[in-house]
């Protein structure tokens, strides 16, 4: 029987029989405290934005999404596969993401995807039907599986804040790869949606700070590259301003 978070008793009546069923995790429950409960709208407007959002920055995502339903209004799965894709690119959306919304219209229309239908499936069985849909990876599927139609056993394995609270609330030595998430989640069936929601608020209280939202189809080496890039062009800049400093003429 699949287990659905749809009210904030849901979840705490499913967080409640969590730690009966794992000790391990009433410390963390003390710590953390009663997570809340996080809904969006299913469907296709649900799935959409969270494809708005991918590899972006919560403020630029939000921009966007507000741009897309104000152009849109009723915002229909029909209406987007009809679109022309350079409106929708003025609107700020990358070809890539132009191509999933219109491909998942495509498939609704036709009558081959049932988004709401799959609260009642099992987790591992409707991750595995969204992840067969183009430009549907494995971290947006759970979190429409779990924030979108409130399934209890949604899992989002790859999320690098519920990696980084499982690493330090279980005492592990590395961070957990998503292959390793599995079966670490295993002893919390047929609740492991409200395992994450507690996962992502103990997160939020050692770092003081919300859970990086990302895709997890992204290398970690990318974000690094990034960051020495920014860190070799601050050691540029520091090397050109001492050059300029030592110049005859110039002010001490």
């Amino acid at each position: 029987m699949t287990v659905h978070l749809n009210t904030q008793a849901d979840l705490e009546g499913a967080v409640h029989a969590l730690v009966q069923q794992d000790p391990r995790l009433l410390p963390i429950l003390q710590l953390a405290g009663m997570p809340a409960l996080r809904r969006r709208d299913p469907g296709y407007a649900g799935l959409a934005a969270i494809v708005c959002g991918q590899q972006l920055s919560t403020a630029s995502a939000a921009a966007i999404w507000a741009r897309l339903i104000a152009a849109f209004d009723p915002f229909h799965h029909e209406t987007l596969r009809r679109a022309r894709a350079e409106r929708l690119g003025r609107l700020g959306l990358s070809a890539a993401k132009i191509k999933t919304l219109k491909s998942l219209a495509r498939e609704i229309a036709a009558e081959r995807l049932d988004l709401e239908a799959l609260a009642n499936e099992d987790a591992d069985t409707a991750h595995d039907a969204l992840t067969a849909l183009h430009g549907i990876g494995p971290w947006t599927a759970d979190v429409y599986l779990l924030f979108c139609l409130g399934h209890g056993d949604a899992w989002p394995a790859g999320d690098l804040a519920v990696q980084e609270a499982v690493k330090i609330g279980l005492g592990l030595r590395t961070r957990p790869t998503a292959k390793e998430m599995a079966p670490l989640a295993e002893p919390w069936r047929p609740l492991r949606g409200a395992a994450a929601h507690l996962w992502w608020t103990y997160y939020r209280v050692l770092k003081k700070r919300e859970g990086v939202i990302g895709e997890t189809e992204n290398p970690p080496q990318k974000a690094n590259a990034v960051l020495n890039k920014i860190s070799v062009a601050k050691r540029s800049s520091a090397k050109a301003k001492i050059t300029a400093a030592k110049r005859p003429g110039s002010k001490k």
